[in-house]
C-alpha cells in the first residue's frame, strides 16, 4: 500500500528534490532493504552483499525470522539499518582508534551505534552508553551484554548530567531523537505522527541536547551528530546554530561517489544525506565536527566507590577469564562484576557521577558460598570457554533453551555447563543428574513459535 505523505512534508521535499521527487516516491513503494552488522569478535553470522561503507555490514537477500535464529541471541550479529552504519566512516576518518579513548553514545538505545562503536574502539577504551528512558535502557543493556565486551558502562541519565564530566570525552555520538522522516518506508505509521509542530519541537530538543553535552567534550574532541530525518531544521540549521554559539570546525569526510551519498554545505555546516532513492538504505543524516574552543579537562582520582571481591572469591574466578590479569572483580551485594583493570578508576568515577544501569560484565552471584554463573559472562568474549563443559544444541534444542523450556541434555551429569549453538555460547544450564535447570534469563525468553 503506497505511503500517504503529509502535505507539508511533500511540499518541502518536492522543493528539495525537484525532478527527483517521483524517484523518492517510487523508492517508498519498494520493500526496505534488510541489513545486519556482524560482531567482529564472534563467528557464525549471516552473510550477503557487503555494505560498502562498513567492514562488517551485509545486505541480506530477504528478511529471515531473526527471533528464531539462535546466532542473534548469542550476540553474533545485530540487525541494523545500512545507512546508519556510515557512523563507521565518520569515526574512522576523525579519530585515532589506536589510542585509549573515552567515548559517549548519548542516545544509545536500542544499541546499534554502541555495539558498532565497541567493534571499533580497543579494549583499553571506555564506552559510556546512555539512554534517558529507563525502559529502553534495559533493552540497551541486554544488547550490549550479548555483544560480549567488558569495557562498557551503561547509564540512564539526562544529557544535562554530563556537564559534570567537563572535558572528559574524546568522542561523543549524538544520534538525536527526531521527527523520523527517514523511517516512513520502514514504518509507515511514522508518517501519520509527523507534523511541522513536531519538527519544531524536535529541533528545540536537539539544540538543548547539544548545548547540554558540549562541556563534556574535550578540546579537539570529535562530536558526531546524526538523525533519521531529512529536515533542515533538525540537521543543518541546528549545526549552524551550534557553530554560531560554540567553537566548531566541521570535518569534510571522504566518500566514494559510487555510494551516492549526498554531501551538503549550508552556511558553515557540512553534512551527509542518505536518500532511499539513491542509496540502498533508509533516510539518514550525519555530520562530524571538532571542538576548537578551550575546555578544561577533568582529572579523576583513584576510585574508592567499588568494593573488590575477597581474595578467596577472586582466586575461584581467576581461571574464568582468558587473561585474568587484565581484570578486577568487584562485589556489589551478592553480584560479582568483572571490570577491565585499565578502566577501573574511570568506571568508579562515572558510577559516582551518573545513574548507572550496569557496568563491565556480571560474572556470578554468590549464593550460600556457591558461585552461580551470570548470563552475561556466558556471552563474554573474555570467557575461558575451555574451563566449562560445553553442550552443543541442535536448532530445536537451542530454541527450546531460548524459550526457557525444559531440556533433555546432560543426562547423569552434575554442575554448571554452557549450552551453545554452532559453537556459539547461548547461556548456562545447571545439570542435576536426573534433570536440568534452564538458567536463561526469564525476561529475555522468546515467545515466538517455530
Amino acid at each position: 500500500m503506497p505511503i500517504v505523505f503529509p502535505i507539508d512534508f511533500e511540499t518541502r521535499m518536492k522543493s528539495t528534490l525537484g525532478n527527483k521527487w517521483l524517484d523518492f516516491v517510487l523508492a517508498h513503494e519498494q520493500a526496505p532493504p534488510v541489513s545486519i552488522r556482524a560482531n567482529p569478535n564472534k563467528d557464525n553470522f549471516p552473510r550477503g552483499i557487503k555494505i560498502p561503507w562498513s567492514d562488517w555490514g551485509y545486505y541480506l537477500p530477504e528478511r529471515p525470522l531473526f527471533t528464531l535464529d539462535p546466532a542473534i541471541h548469542a550476540g553474533n550479529y545485530y540487525v541494523q539499518e545500512a545507512s546508519s552504519m556510515f557512523l563507521e566512516q565518520a569515526v574512522k576518518q576523525t579519530t585515532d582508534l589506536t589510542k585509549s579513548l573515552r567515548v559517549l553514545d548519548l542516545c544509545a538505545a536500542p544499541g546499534g551505534k554502541s555495539t558498532h562503536l565497541l567493534g571499533m574502539i580497543n579494549e583499553n577504551s571506555l564506552l559510556v552508553s546512555n539512554e534517558v528512558i529507563r525502559s529502553r535502557a534495559q533493552i540497551l543493556s541486554e544488547n550490549i551484554q550479548k555483544w560480549g565486551c567488558t569495557n562498557t558502562i551503561i547509564t540512564n541519565s539526562d544529557p544535562a548530567a554530563f556537564q559534570k564530566l567537563q572535558g572528559y570525552f574524546d568522542l561523543i555520538v549524538v544520534d538525536a531523537p527526531c521527527s523520523g522522516e527517514g523511517l516512513f518506508r520502514k514504518d509507515p505509521h511514522a508518517s501519520t505522527e509527523w507534523s511541522t509542530d513536531n519538527v519544531n519541537l524536535c529541533s528545540q530538543r536537539q539544540r538543548r541536547i547539544l548545548s547540554d553535552i558540549w562541556p563534556a567534550l574535550k578540546e579537539n574532541g570529535i562530536l558526531i551528530y546524526s538523525t533519521c530525518t531529512f529536515n533542515e531544521k533538525e540537521n543543518e540549521d541546528n549545526l549552524n546554530w551550534l557553530s554560531e554559539n560554540k567553537g566548531v570546525e566541521f570535518i569534510d569526510l571522504n566518500i566514494d561517489p559510487k555510494w551516492k551519498i549526498e554531501k551538503v554545505k549550508t552556511g558553515k555546516a557540512i553534512g551527509y544525506h542518505f536518500y532511499p532513492h539513491k542509496v540502498t538504505g533508509e533516510g539518514f543524516f550525519i555530520s562530524a565536527l571538532r571542538k576548537i574552543e578551550p575546555e578544561q579537562e577533568l582529572r579523576i582520582r583513584p576510585g574508592k566507590n567499588f568494593s573488590l571481591a575477597s581474595k578467596k572469591i577472586a582466586e575461584q574466578l581467576n581461571d574464568w577469564a582468558i587473561n585474568p590479569e587484565n581484570f578486577k572483580t568487584i562485589r556489589q551485594d551478592n553480584l560479582l562484576i568483572q571490570l577491565p583493570t585499565e578502566l577501573y578508576d574511570d568506571m568508579d568515577f562515572i558510577s559516582k557521577q551518573l545513574h548507572v544501569v550496569s557496568k563491565g560484565t556480571a560474572i556470578a552471584e554468590v549464593k550460600h558460598e556457591k558461585l552461580i554463573p551470570e548470563h552475561a559472562i556466558a556471552l563474554s568474549i573474555h570467557l575461558n570457554v575451555a574451563l566449562f563443559p560445553v553442550i552443543n544444541l541442535n536448532l530445536n534444542e537451542a530454541l527450546a533453551y531460548l524459550r526457557k523450556d525444559n531440556l533433555l541434555v546432560g543426562e547423569g551429569e552434575r554442575g554448571f555447563a554452557l549450552v551453545a549453538y554452532n559453537n556459539s555460547p547461548l547461556g548456562w544450564i545447571n545439570q542435576l543428574g536426573n534433570r536440568v535447570n534452564n538458567l536463561y534469563p526469564s525476561s529475555w525468553r522468546i515467545r515466538m513459535g517455530s
